[in-house]
């Protein structure tokens, strides 16, 4: 029999680390190929592990939510396929004798705190708005590191999380001496400093009331909503927009569109059009904050937010948004819409947003006030179309009709985006939906 090392996958190239939400199979039970053994979840997107043999599964790496690293074994499952043993005694051939030593032994030191720190007095980490796994919060508590020193370590993990390698080497540097001035004297020139922490108002809570559980996506959200209006300096531009030429040639190609490719033409390809050209004009809308550094984004890669059956929002990306053409625009939108409301969106779905457009027409608002998806610094908010009476110039003279027009709302960081700069940017998706050329094809 042989042992089979059930790794978690590689899940795009900015996804480094997932939580363990829920085993869906125990020590013992019989396992196929390609069947779920367990579900994890990225910053937004639920997934299943599968097996890749047949077998039994007779270990487990991981409990309910520890965060995993990508390539990290969860679990061990006993085959008779022909794969490699993976047993502890087999372990040590040439592949990975080749393995770089310093990693091995901060894993050996990392399993010796956690025993260690078994017998310790745990700090309670629930003041910290930041996440901790397991791993680091024993390795914090064996070492004698409090709340505040942990807060003040620069963490290289997904969204700054602290791994076991940061706090290893925070140990190994508070050993020498290197890390008390670093705590005392933070480097404010390459980051911001920490926003305090809100205080929570008490809240009385009836007989009569029902209290209700945030799921783990709500609570997501809510973090990251508070992270960015912490974070970024928001402020809005708006400015309303005739699309009755879009309006009519929707309605002249929408049957025939739905007949030959078997979905509905909508709006959004054309609004998401409209803003990758818009933001090849003015690039700086495309760019991101590091400290006292702007990151300008090569690749426009559009965030579609998308309202969920359950209540909560999910951002899908369109990548190279401004490459494709109307058609290829249209395919993207339902493709990513379709499989958000499935639940079958893929971890890789969900990143390298650079600029995120949202419809908040949709549910009949008419403008919204949108926050920044961090770590981008614009957001554009689609409000509803309405069929209103207009002032219409013409060479003959000006008359009042009836034209569809809606706003839109830019929600931009004024830290590194001015008046100007946001101002203009929506002026110019505007003139492109209103210079939209009706006698295109689709």
């Amino acid at each position: 029999m042989a042992k089979f090392e059930l790794k978690l996958p590689k899940m795009g190239e900015s996804v480094a680390e997932a939580t363990l939400t829920n085993w869906l199979k125990e020590v013992g039970d019989t396992i196929e190929a390609d069947e779920a053994v367990l579900e994890i979840a990225t910053d937004k997107v639920d997934s299943e592990v599968p097996s890749e043999v047949d077998g039994k599964l007779i270990e487990k790496r991981f409990e309910v939510d520890d965060v995993i690293q990508v390539g990290e074994v969860i679990a061990i499952i006993e085959t008779d396929a022909d794969v490699e043993s993976t047993d502890e005694d087999n372990s040590a051939d040439s592949s990975n004798e080749s393995q770089d030593t310093t990693t091995q032994k901060a894993a050996d030191t990392a399993e010796a705190f956690v025993e260690k720190g078994k017998s310790i007095a745990e700090t309670n980490f629930s003041d910290s708005d930041r996440f901790y796994s397991p791993l680091v919060k024993n390795i914090a508590n064996t070492e004698g590191i409090n709340l505040s020193e942990l807060d003040a370590i620069s963490g290289s993990g997904l969204e700054g999380r602290v791994t076991k390698d940061d706090i290893l080497q925070y140990v190994e540097d508070k050993k020498q001496g290197k890390a008390a001035q670093s705590t005392t004297q933070p480097k404010t020139q390459d980051k911001p400093a920490p926003a305090p922490k809100p205080t929570s108002t008490p809240v009385n809570v009836n007989v009569e009331d029902e209290v209700i559980e945030m799921n783990r996506m709500g609570k997501m959200i809510a973090h990251h909503m508070v992270a960015s209006t912490q974070t970024s300096a928001h402020v809005q531009s708006f400015i309303e927009v005739d699309v009755t030429n879009i309006w009519n040639w929707r309605n002249k190609y929408k049957n025939e569109f739905q007949k030959r490719e078997g979905e509905k033409l909508t709006f959004t390809p054309i609004f998401m059009e409209a803003v990758a050209k818009a933001i090849k004009d003015f690039p700086m809308i495309n760019i991101s904050v590091d400290g006292n550094q702007i990151i300008k984004r090569k690749r426009i890669n559009l965030g579609m937010a998308a309202a969920l059956p359950d209540g909560n929002l999910i951002v899908p990306v369109i990548k190279d948004a401004d490459q494709l053409n109307l058609l290829g625009m249209a395919k993207q939108v339902n493709d990513l819409a379709s499989r958000a409301r499935a639940g079958k969106l893929k971890p890789d779905d969900t990143q390298g947003g650079t600029y995120t457009v949202t419809n908040v027409g949709t549910f009949g608002s008419i403008m919204g006030t949108p926050i920044i998806n961090q770590p981008q610094v614009g957001i554009l908010a689609l409000g509803a179309i309405r069929k209103v009476p207009a002032v219409i110039e013409t060479p003959e003279g000006d008359f009042i009709g009836i034209r569809y027009k809606m706003f839109l709302s830019h929600s931009y960081d004024h830290r590194v985006v001015n008046g100007a700069l946001g101002g203009q940017f929506v002026q110019r998706v505007a003139q492109y939906l209103e210079a939209f050329e009706t006698d295109r094809t689709i």
